[in-house]
């Protein structure tokens, strides 16, 4: 086969050269230098492409608060308003999971419908849309796909509570670099012409344009930087001198392939010695200590050279740091110690580093001996093992690395069985079909480690890839808990969130009336499809009810990507 190149999949298909020629001839790209482009990705090639020319009216939603995604955009043509409150879930196509009570919760086991996947659509049902809403939001359609929009901007989007931004302007870049949730909800102010530049594109933009790297780094620095080290433990009671010194001289740097889910399944037939040599290195074992490593996004395994291979030790999330032990044994000895384990990307990593120098000068010494690291071992005698650190309690290594591989770690909310209790009862798929109308929202099967099973359930991740590229907004995280849900009512079928998680989570499926007849799109019969998943039990009181009608204290809904919970269930 002809091996796969970076351009077989273009943004938009519908892309033309000549459209491409007429981007290079408006700012910023008229003055970029063609020449400091790579022959292989020019400029020219990036905007026919990795871009994408959206033709909007007055109101258009271009993104919204909360959504994740992995573009960045860019103002040819009128202007864009930028809400700086925070506007209403049902307005950005969310709604609001009301929490039954207890009456509800109990004449559920006498109301639900007898028929699959039922929903009432009729005058006055839960399921219709409030008039608040639909006086203020609408839809449209045209050959780019579906349309958002704003009836009344200003009543919505007060101009107090707003930004303009103009002609020629970049907003969403760091969430697109650093697949973060948007800051805020932006609309298109007038009939405009918006570019969108996916992720790929925009990082050789900055890579070739001096101008555009600084304007993106700068806006990083001045926002977010600061309020990201202030985060750090040991950098809480740092000085606000040393805290901008900090800030001017800490790196950002990202590691491994930012769409991880497109060949996570690929990737898992690779032998696993090819698949750990695979994950781009961040720090290696034996190498100069250069830095304090902060994780930014994202997941990285820790592990050490065993025979002739690679032992995982442990795995870091964000808000973790790499290389604290070893800059401090450093500092206080005067020796210079290398990394004693490999930091390796697993997906795709964001980090930040802190150069040692800026350690020992102004950190370091600021901190209070008992919050510092102890010291390395000496130096041991042949055949003695290397104790990495005290732990009254570590997870099983099998299990780490089966979690590490099948990027498990991503899971916030799993659900966790032990074989070794479950009786097969099924008490949990029924308790699920219960509190959801007679339809379970999860399969009692997914990947097995020993007497472990990671079930097919929606693990309401930490990197949420099913939320990118949701055109209506339907799919999105709770402002409460955190939790991942699915607004029936937004949801189009077009299911982009089930083909984008990589744990088969998300399923398709044909809905039906209460009378148990297909419901079908009006205009040419098809079947209307809707995304469903487990939501957590939002709506019912006491929290998930597979959990809570195991009777063998079985199950559990459990963050994966904290080792110290997994450890204490399954050592129970």
């Amino acid at each position: 086969m002809q091996r796969p190149q970076r351009w077989d999949e273009p943004l938009d298909p519908a892309m033309t050269d000549a459209d491409a020629s007429g981007l290079l001839a408006a700012n910023p790209f008229s003055k970029m230098d063609h020449e400091s482009f790579a022959k292989s990705i020019p400029l020219k090639g990036i905007l026919r492409n990795d871009c994408k020319i959206h033709h909007l009216k007055r109101g258009d939603i271009i993104v919204r608060e909360g959504d994740y995604g992995n573009s960045a955009f860019l103002i040819i043509e009128g202007q864009a308003i930028v809400s700086l409150k925070r506007l209403p879930a049902e307005l950005l196509g969310r709604g609001q999971k009301q929490q039954k009570g207890w009456l509800e919760a109990i004449s559920q086991l006498w109301t639900n419908s007898k028929y699959a996947e039922a929903r009432d659509y009729s005058e006055g049902s839960t399921a219709q849309v409030s008039n608040t809403v639909s006086n203020q939001v609408g839809s449209r359609e045209d050959a780019s796909g579906t349309h958002i929009f704003l009836h009344d901007i200003p009543r919505v989007i007060p101009a107090e509570s707003s930004v303009t931004l103009e002609k020629g302007e970049v907003f969403g870049e760091i969430s697109a670099l650093t697949r973060t949730p948007r800051s805020a909800t932006v609309v298109s102010a007038d009939d405009s012409v918006i570019l969108e530049i996916r992720w790929q594109g925009f990082r050789e933009l900055l890579k070739r344009n001096d101008a555009m790297r600084a304007h993106v780094e700068g806006l990083y620095r001045e926002n977010s930087l600061r309020s990201h080290l202030r985060e750090v433990d040991i950098l809480k009671n740092t000085s606000t001198e040393v805290l901008d010194r900090l800030v001017a001289e800490t790196t950002f740097e990202s590691f491994g392939n930012f769409q991880w889910n497109q060949k996570f399944k690929s990737t898992l037939k690779k032998d696993i010695s090819q698949r750990i040599l695979s994950e781009p290195l961040i720090a290696e074992q034996g190498s100069y200590t250069d830095g304090l490593i902060l994780i930014r996004n994202g997941f990285a395994r820790l592990s050490r050279v065993h025979g002739d291979g690679h032992q995982t030790i442990a795995y870091l999330g964000k808000g973790q740091s790499f290389g604290l032990r070893e800059l401090t044994h450093n500092w206080k000895t005067g020796e210079q110690r290398p990394w004693m384990l490999s930091l390796r990307a697993v997906g795709y990593v964001d980090i930040l580093r802190i150069p040692t120098a800026l350690m020992e000068q102004h950190v370091l010494p600021t901190i209070a001996p008992a919050d510092l690291p102890p010291a390395l071992p000496t130096t041991e005698s042949k055949g003695q093992k290397r104790r990495l650190e005290s732990r009254k309690e570590s997870m099983d290594s099998g299990l780490m690395e089966f979690l590490v591989e099948k990027r498990l770690i991503n899971g916030t909310q799993a659900m966790m069985i032990d074989l070794d209790r479950c009786t097969r009862c099924d008490d949990c798929v029924r308790a699920c079909a219960s509190t959801h109308d007679n339809n379970p929202r999860f399969n009692r099967q997914g990947e097995t480690y020993d007497h472990w099973m990671i079930t097919n359930a929606c693990m309401h991740c930490l990197d949420p890839v099913c939320m990118i590229g949701c055109p209506t907004g339907a799919i999105g995280r709770d402002e409460e808990t955190g939790n991942v849900t699915i607004n029936d009512n937004t949801c189009i079928g077009c299911s982009t969130c089930s083909n984008s998680c990589p744990y088969d989570n998300i399923q398709m499926v044909a809905i039906n009336d209460r009378k148990g007849l297909p419901i079908v799109d009006k205009v040419n019969g098809d079947p209307i499809l809707k995304a469903t998943k487990c939501d957590l039990c939002s709506e019912q009181l006491g929290g998930p009810a597979c959990q809570r009608a195991c009777p063998h204290d079985a199950l559990i809904r459990i963050d994966l990507s904290t080792p110290d919970s997994v450890t204490a269930w399954t050592k129970r």
